[in-house]
């Protein structure tokens, strides 16, 4: 690998994890997090043990719901061998069998680094920030892309991200007037809380807000469109809030707050949600169903592995 084009296209092809239907972001939100500690320390070298906790938390905090513990082993143990190099503690390569787990990782001080010539690639602050900018792209949505930079220990300067030139991102084109079509169709006012807040003629903190994400081959149509407030999409898209087949609102049993603002949020359980204007469609049931698997935080007794 010698070209700045060859990264990114084998981190555009990473290969997805079968967990059934649903997303498996855990390669790569590992190699957000490496590049992270690439762009901090200036190498990706790493015990398993030093990387389990933070990056099993970024897979619960963006990733669907499941129950399985060992989060971070998947990635450690699978991603591509091209792009990584995991081995154990007297310097021989991990095998990549299926049922690698967090436990056999730390019981043989499993270690792993990117690819010397991937590093040397990286090393320019543009590929790296292009790199990152793949991945967010790719297997997420804008609303989440600050939390999962700031839990990554990524800075992508604003002079990096103007110089990104990525010919393999594969990005869809946007509906220029979607946001527009959706909040005209609920009014310019919040489908949940009903917050219509304005400056002058122009929306405050009203957002348009796909069900089913873009970046997961949503369609910017009004049957996937929502006008949240920043804060409900915020929490939408992070699966605090979600909805039912019937379009009521639902609050994660994972969610908590001590405050009485926080605690408004409980509020809304239950709740329906606001229809849009008569002659423009509400909310498609199988963006719904999408969201609940794929975004929705259940409780972690009840998830589905």
């Amino acid at each position: 690998m010698t070209a700045k084009d060859d990264l990114l296209s084998a981190l555009a092809n990473l290969r997805r994890a079968t967990v059934g239907t649903r997303r498996a972001p855990h390669k790569p939100l590992l190699v957000l997090w490496l590049l992270g500690r690439f762009a901090a320390t200036g190498s990706t070298a790493v015990a398993y043990a030093e990387a389990e906790e933070p990056v099993s938390r970024m897979i619960d905090d963006y990733g669907p719901h499941a129950k399985a513990a060992d989060r971070a082993a998947m990635p450690f143990v699978h991603l591509e061998r091209t792009l990584w190099d995991p081995r154990d503690a007297d310097g021989r390569p991990l095998p990549s069998a299926p049922s690698r787990g967090g436990s056999w990782l730390r019981a043989r001080g499993a270690t792993g680094r990117l690819r010397p010539a991937v590093e040397r690639l990286l090393a320019d602050p543009g590929t790296l920030a292009a790199a990152a900018r793949l991945l967010l792209d790719l297997h997420f949505t804008p609303a989440l892309e600050p939390a999962i930079r700031a839990d990554a220990g990524l800075d992508l300067t604003a002079v990096e991200e103007a110089a990104l030139a990525l010919p393999v991102r594969r990005r869809r084109p946007r509906r220029p007037d979607f946001a527009e079509r959706v909040l005209h169709a609920y009014a310019f006012a919040c489908a949940m809380c009903g917050y219509d807040g304005a400056l002058g003629r122009n929306p405050a903190g009203l957002e348009a807000a796909h069900v089913r994400w873009h970046s997961q081959d949503g369609p910017d149509e009004l049957s996937n469109g929502l006008a949240l407030c920043a804060l409900h999409h915020a929490l939408f898209d992070l699966g605090a809030l979600g909805l039912t087949p019937d379009l009521r609102i639902r609050v994660s049993p994972r969610y908590t707050a001590r405050g009485r603002a926080g605690r408004a949020v409980d509020d809304l359980h239950d709740a329906p949600l606001a229809r849009p204007r008569p002659g423009r469609p509400p909310v498609d049931e199988a963006f719904v169903r999408w969201h609940d698997r794929q975004v929705f935080k259940h409780d972690r007794l009840t998830a589905t592995a």
